[in-house]
């Protein structure tokens, strides 16, 4: 959480904040915002810059007025964080009423809209390898892809996803990547390996601009792979939409320099995804004339131009044209085209987005929002499904999981295990609540869910329907569309999958669940804990076997640099306690004792029961809106959000409020809002982005 969790470790200081919230508070009045200020200084330097203590890097004595403290957006951005999520004053001090919390929060929203500063920078990046494979697909017009990815979870057998019809089928056949070498025969390139799967940021995603640099050893591999690519044995006719009008030769031409002119401008403008500088052009041209003079074929020729255009970094390579102005500015037409398509179809932008940015008419917000229809009604539109709820959920922690053996036979089917066919559950839940715009409330509470008959088996008592086929699915996978009545199903939370990845092989692991449930649904990940603090054992000590883990966890948290984390997850782990290690319910421990899960959500919803809890989300619902608004504009420009962001959430979640918090609604405000459409990149004395442009190798 930044500065203020930090601080919130220690005790002294938690007293210490709270007496200056309270003193805020009673002391604010219209247009004394310098209140907050003096209560700063008064209260709060004995830790934060007296006798030289500079506590969470902190020094209050260095804001002697209000400019001062706008001049910080972090530290307001974390001191509204922490008052909003109503994680200070902790809770053996006096709470603030609401009235005095909203009194505060409004003072300091409006000192943070006075203190905007720039947008984030998102830096010069390159694609990851599902966009790679995504873009060359699209490049060529290819039948298939470029290679197997394990990030795309989910196989279609059949085409159900049609986005099209705003219809969900009501029995889908699919298959799930980490099944095993079966899932991997689907048509792709013969002779073309990918390269390493890309790393996820740390409460991010996989296209984080910070985490995706190119060294000189990746440069050369993607040479090679380029290469690989035009040389493969599928690389035919057959196989490349564009082969008649890019690789075949022409007939007969009058000039030939022209033809290949003409062809190659259509095809670097697409894969480089704005308008061809001549001299560029020109160097293409030149090489493929050479090569014809040389005595090479016309489609070997060109194929070397191609290969050479994608292992360019202009067409690798995800940037913003830098500017002369030191603030923000718009993106231009070909920048909102790439933001716009590498974010709902995880590729290049296609002819229709690229001509109206050429034409400068794509800012233009009724053309917007007409592409925005239109992109959300494309088959491309699966891509979005195969990468965005994946990583937002973390579904990819489920592959490791290995409950025992022994405790959890049922788990395991064959060699086959039952989270293969857990996870599929909540991604077809997502992509039902976006192809059929429903409110994103379902996510949390659907009152459907989709099951194959093996998982139906697997969730016991929580199966939605007693129909039982038997447990022959292990290759192809059909899931059903099945009212959900009982809500202790239903939504992404309280599924199998989730309920697995979050415990150990012995336990559940409550404060793993509850720091998933701050970070995915709220977008409020808590803090690592400290390095020296032991692990929760799974399985109790001895002396310890007739304690519920509620009790052995209250026993863990007594040290004071624990509990203001705890206090934060404790309440959103256990109320998942009644799923056991794989998603089925109970009511007892092994020990014999009853399941308490209640507690109290944010300090002010109480809940007994699993379907209190979630109703307990669902009277927070703004702010789990505003949080998935977070995750998708996080994951659409590639970066972390920083403080100038906060009041695009804001304007993003109201405006999806009074949408009845509709689901394309969302994405269409994300598209819509300043962060997406904007830049900050100021040009530098060493800025350039016209770099050399590599030639593939001939055979």
């Amino acid at each position: 959480m930044g500065f203020l969790l930090s601080l919130m470790l220690c005790h002294h200081h938690l007293l210490l904040l709270f007496c200056l919230v309270l003193t805020a508070v009673t002391s604010l009045k219209a247009g004394e915002s310098s209140a907050i200020l003096t209560v700063l200084q008064k209260h709060c330097v004995q830790c934060h810059g007296q006798d030289g203590k500079v506590k969470g890097k902190v020094n209050f004595l260095e804001i002697k007025d209000v400019s001062a403290l706008q001049q910080h957006p972090d530290l307001l951005a974390d001191l509204i964080e922490v008052i909003d999520f109503q994680e200070m004053p902790p809770e053996d001090e006096p709470q603030l009423s609401p009235e005095a919390r909203a009194s505060l929060l409004t003072e300091l929203k409006s000192l943070s809209v006075s203190a905007k500063s720039s947008y984030a920078h998102t830096p010069m990046r390159r694609m990851n390898r599902f966009q790679y494979d995504n873009a060359v697909v699209d490049l060529f017009g290819l039948k298939g892809v470029v290679f197997s990815l394990p990030e795309r979870m989910m196989r279609e057998h059949k085409n159900y996803f049609k986005p099209e019809t705003g219809k969900m089928a009501d029995t889908v056949t699919v298959g799930s990547r980490p099944l095993g070498k079966s899932q991997m025969i689907e048509k792709r390139l013969a002779g073309v390996a990918p390269f390493p799967q890309d790393l996820r940021a740390e409460h991010g995603y996989d296209n984080r601009g910070d985490h995706l640099s190119l060294s000189p050893l990746l440069m050369e591999s993607f040479l090679k792979l380029a290469q690989s690519i035009v040389e493969s044995d599928d690389f035919t006719e057959m196989n490349v939409g564009i082969w008649p009008s890019f690789f075949a030769k022409p007939d007969q031409p009058q000039d030939i320099k022209g033809e290949v002119r003409a062809r190659l401008r259509h095809f670097l403008t697409l894969a480089y995804r704005q308008s061809v500088e001549e001299p560029l052009l020109e160097r293409y041209t030149k090489y493929v004339i050479t090569q014809l003079d040389a005595g090479s074929s016309f489609t070997d020729a060109m194929k070397g131009a191609a290969a050479a255009a994608i292992s360019s970094p202009k067409f690798l390579y995800l940037y913003d044209e830098s500017h002369d102005s030191e603030g923000t500015q718009p993106i231009n037409d070909f920048e909102l085209a790439s933001r716009l398509s590498f974010f709902l179809w995880g590729s290049l932008p296609d002819q229709e987005l690229l001509d109206l940015a050429q034409a400068d008419e794509l800012n233009k917000p009724e053309v917007i929002e007409a592409q925005f229809a239109r992109m959300l009604a494309d088959q491309k539109l699966k891509r979005f499904c195969d990468s965005f709820p994946s990583q937002w959920l973390q579904l990819e922690r489920i592959i490791s999981s290995a409950p025992n053996r022994d405790k959890f036979p049922g788990f395991y089917f064959l060699k086959y295990r039952d989270s293969m066919h857990m996870m599929l559950e909540p991604l077809l839940i997502f992509e039902t609540v976006l192809i059929e715009n429903q409110p994103i409330t379902q996510l949390i509470d659907s009152d459907f869910t989709y099951r194959s008959s093996l998982l139906q088996e697997a969730y016991g008592e929580l199966a939605v329907d007693a129909e039982k086929k038997g447990r022959n699915e292990v290759v192809v996978l059909h899931f059903r569309r099945m009212p959900v009545t009982d809500r202790r199903n239903g939504g992404v939370i309280t599924n199998a999958a989730v309920m697995t990845m979050t415990s150990g092989p012995e336990r559940t692991q409550p404060i793993t669940r509850g720091a998933w449930v701050a970070g995915v649904i709220f977008n409020n990940p808590p803090e690592p804990p400290p390095a020296d603090v032991p692990a929760l054992g799974e399985k109790p000590p001895e002396g310890q076997e007739h304690l519920t883990l509620r009790e052995r966890l209250a026993m863990h948290r007594e040290r004071s640099d624990c509990r203001g984390c705890h206090e934060q997850i404790d309440p959103l782990g256990f109320a998942l306690e009644n799923y056991d290690p794989i998603g089925n319910w109970r009511n007892h421990y092994e020990n014999g004792r009853d399941v308490d899960m209640s507690g109290t959500l944010f300090r002010k919803h109480s809940f007994s029961n699993v379907i209190e809890f979630k109703d307990a989300i669902l009277a927070e619902k703004d702010r789990f809106t505003r949080g998935l608004a977070g995750h998708l504009l996080s994951f659409a420009l590639a970066r972390e959000l920083g403080p100038a962001d906060q009041l695009a959430l804001d304007q993003i979640a109201e405006r999806t409020f009074k949408d009845n918090y509709k689901m394309q609604t969302l994405l269409k405000q994300v598209i819509l809002s300043e962060p997406f459409q904007s830049k900050t990149n100021p040009r530098t004395a060493s800025d350039s982005r016209n770099g050399d442009i590599p030639v593939a190798k001939q055979k």
